[in-house]
């Protein structure tokens, strides 16, 4: 088989952004608390402290460690059922990441591609390669390398949105993986539901309430249970997980955009313009997306 020089330099591009990316984060600046995340557990956890203090006639109404274990322990063997080890240790992986905010700054992205744009346009190839030393943007960095390499227009298009799709499709199933957690607790719930209600028809013959009515309360702590997995862990986790993908792909659509204009010579004035009104959508463009998603489900 005859494999054409051009073959190889693609390869080797491709070998490289699998470098840059693996064990990467696209946008490496240091993370910060995400205070929304910590704003939404401490609503959580007085939510579950009135329901328990002023809905019942102690918190010990809600423990249920036999329901516990079936909504825990049901919804846990689902998903070993359902993905594989390594997509679960990468939706381990990603949980932390709710607890940090990411600055994602389309504006710092932007002004990096325009100053890279005045630098081609006069031809500043040495200059290019100092500021690629100085980004910590390994996605944006490819691209700049790409440009210097005086690699097709095609080929780059090509790298830039195979990294966009390996991106997106590597975190949808991290976020995947916590819908389905939201879909299984409640049915393993009703499953507890179920158990106690058997368990609690053994007692009917007694016709002793005392006896009946705390095994009815219990068979439906596990629903309860399931529930409050579902929409107060599981199920936010996914949206938080899909809106920080979101967020990353577009910019990188941006940084992609502006390294195809570079590429094809335009103007730095031109670039700047292109870009910044993309900045100027970007908050319109991500609540679209996000409304998108949500009619989807």
């Amino acid at each position: 088989m005859k494999v054409e020089l051009s073959d190889l330099i693609i390869a080797k591009k491709l070998c490289y952004a699998f470098d840059m990316e693996d064990n990467k984060s696209v946008f490496s600046r240091g993370p910060a608390i995400n205070y929304t995340t910590a704003l939404g557990i401490i609503l959580g956890i007085g939510l579950l402290y009135f329901i328990s203090s002023f809905t019942a006639n102690g918190s010990d109404s809600f423990v249920n460690y036999p329901g516990l274990i079936i909504v825990i322990g049901g919804t846990l063997a689902a998903i070993f059922l359902s993905y594989s080890l390594h997509d679960i240790k990468q939706a381990i992986k990603s949980f932390r990441l709710i607890f940090l905010y990411e600055s994602l700054n389309p504006q710092q992205e932007a002004n990096e591609i325009i100053a890279v744009s005045k630098m081609w346009f006069k031809h500043d190839t040495k200059g290019i390669e100092d500021v690629i030393e100085n980004i910590n943007n390994p996605y944006l960095k490819t691209s700049f390398q790409l440009i210097v390499d005086n690699t097709e227009l095609d080929d780059i298009l090509a790298l830039l949105r195979w990294r966009i799709l390996r991106l997106r499709a590597k975190e949808k199933a991290e976020a995947s993986i916590f819908h389905s957690m939201a879909s299984f607790a409640p049915a393993f719930g009703m499953l507890g539901t179920l158990v106690g209600l058997i368990s609690m028809l053994q007692f009917l013959e007694t016709k002793d309430l005392s006896v009946i009515m705390p095994t009815m309360a219990v068979a439906l702590t596990t629903t309860f249970y399931g529930l409050i997995l579902a929409n107060l862990l599981f199920h936010p986790i996914a949206i938080k997980l899909e809106r920080r993908t979101e967020q990353r792909v577009m910019i990188m659509g941006m940084v992609m955009e502006g390294v195809a204009l570079i590429a094809e010579g335009r103007s730095p004035s031109f670039v700047d313009v292109t870009l910044n009104s993309f900045i100027a959508q970007y908050d319109n463009e991500l609540k679209t997306s996000m409304f998108s998603s949500v009619k989807d489900e």
